[in-house]
């Protein structure tokens, strides 16, 4: 029996591992600083570059406007909003302003953003199964199939998802859905709004759902942990540096970006379940 525990824990370490690491991504990409710094080069990124970034970043990317949101906007969801506040502030002044940040500006320098756009691409086509799992569980059948096609096309033609062909060939659209979708889909309500270090900002049903969903990524299963752990990493700094001028423009035009971060993600949130 002990050596099956022992056999289970590398995985439950890979998952646990991809999630903090997204989740990373996901509230260092929203706590953004304005900074006296030189503005480095406009990164050309799409609006739905956020489709798969993690959450915090998603609301930076589909609401480049966002705006501090007024007192009726706020929500009744975030009963715990003084330690949700500190803990959105460490990871915007610690995390992302002295570790994520600097390693994304030297990445950007680096690598061209055809390259950048490549490895998000890459890293998008293998988060097919959970895209196939969701929309089968909530009845979306053509969007399984056009996930399946998607992966296909990408996955040969595409050079093993390096470039999105069934996109741009095909003008075949992701059909993006989550665990915490299928969940709200199936009746759950979102619970409180909670916001942790190396996590990202989530409802405690979305917070479930991220265990699922990184339960659902493929190579968790066929490469050694540290691998994985290695993947994620690069994934989020590559994600990161697509947006750090967005970033930067949000930051400088935002009053309360918590508050404007928050709401954005419940609405949107709400909004895809209804869809």
């Amino acid at each position: 029996m002990f050596r099956n525990y022992r056999g289970w824990l590398p995985k439950v370490r890979i998952i646990a591992a991809r999630v903090a690491m997204v989740g990373f991504l996901a509230l260092a990409g929203g706590s953004v600083q304005a900074q006296e710094s030189a503005a480095t080069e406009e990164t050309d990124t799409p609006e739905s570059i956020a489709a798969v970034a993690s959450e915090l970043s998603a609301e930076i990317a589909l609401q480049p406007n966002l705006t501090a949101a007024a007192p009726a906007d706020d929500f009744d969801q975030d009963p715990w909003e003084p330690f949700n506040e500190k803990m959105f502030n460490f990871n915007r002044e610690v995390l992302d302003r002295y570790f994520l940040k600097p390693l994304a500006t030297g990445w950007d320098f680096i690598l061209p953003d055809v390259v950048q756009r490549g490895v998000h691409n890459m890293f998008d086509n293998l988060d097919v199964v959970r895209r196939v799992v969701n929309n089968t569980l909530q009845l979306k059948f053509a969007g399984a199939g056009t996930e399946l096609a998607r992966f296909t096309i990408n996955s040969t033609v595409g050079v093993a998802g390096f470039f999105d062909i069934a996109k741009d060939a095909f003008g075949i659209e992701q059909r993006d859905e989550d665990t915490g979708q299928t969940f709200g889909t199936w009746g759950m309500g979102p619970g409180p709004y909670l916001v942790l270090p190396f996590l990202p900002p989530a409802t405690v049903r979305d917070g479930m759902g991220y265990v699922f969903d990184g339960a659902m990524f493929p190579p968790s299963y066929f490469i050694p942990w540290w691998g994985t752990i290695a993947g994620t990493f690069t994934e989020t700094v590559n994600e990161r540096s697509l947006n750090l001028d967005r970033f930067e423009r949000v930051a400088e035009t935002t009053v309360d970006l918590y508050g404007a971060v928050r709401n954005a993600y419940l609405q949107r949130r709400a909004a895809a379940i209804k869809q």
